[in-house]
């Protein structure tokens, strides 16, 4: 398996960058890829995520709380990623101007790396004693490449703030 020098990343991820025009409101136009999103997270260790979702569910998540989802590609969980980029995708099939990224902390636990379909953890991982599933970037499970961590608890997030997606006449603003 090859895993990605941290050069490839951020040529693959300014590659991909200007495809969209969400951005961090702390870190503005230009700012560096994720490279934290290549790196295994560390158990125990509380980390910067991201979830993309609708303006309502945005509201009744800041208000209640997450819930776990009933399934997916790693079981039931809450699906997250360190890579703003990947969450500005979800819902899919919603408009970009439709949709909000709630940025969050998020207490990892303990971690299981699962880097292939057909995994023999791929949806059992929290009945070992794993509280979070991360897939790795460039593993060939996820069709963007881009890196998803599924949060067994709930209680493990804690909404920070939303995202919303910039206009381009914001972005271009935002430039002088």
């Amino acid at each position: 398996m090859h895993y990605c020098t941290t050069e490839e990343a951020i040529s693959f991820r300014s590659d991909i960058r200007g495809a969209n025009m969400w951005a961090e409101d702390d870190l503005g136009p230009g700012a560096p890829p994720c490279i934290e999103s290549y790196r295994e997270p560390v158990c125990d260790q509380v980390y910067t995520m991201y979830h993309g979702t609708t303006r309502e569910a945005a509201g009744k998540i800041k208000r209640s709380g997450f819930k776990q989802s009933s399934g997916g590609m790693l079981g039931r969980g809450v699906y997250l990623s360190r890579d703003l980029q990947k969450a500005s995708r979800y819902p899919l099939d919603l408009p970009e101007n439709q949709r909000v990224v709630l940025r969050v902390k998020v207490s990892v636990g303990k971690v299981k790396k699962i880097d292939r379909q057909g995994h023999p953890m791929q949806k059992t991982w929290h009945d070992k004693g794993y509280d979070t599933a991360w897939c790795p970037p460039g593993c060939g499970m996820v069709p963007s490449g881009l890196e998803e961590d599924c949060v067994w608890d709930p209680k493990r997030i804690t909404v920070i703030d939303e995202i919303r997606p910039k206009t381009q006449r914001a972005q271009s603003a935002r430039r002088y």
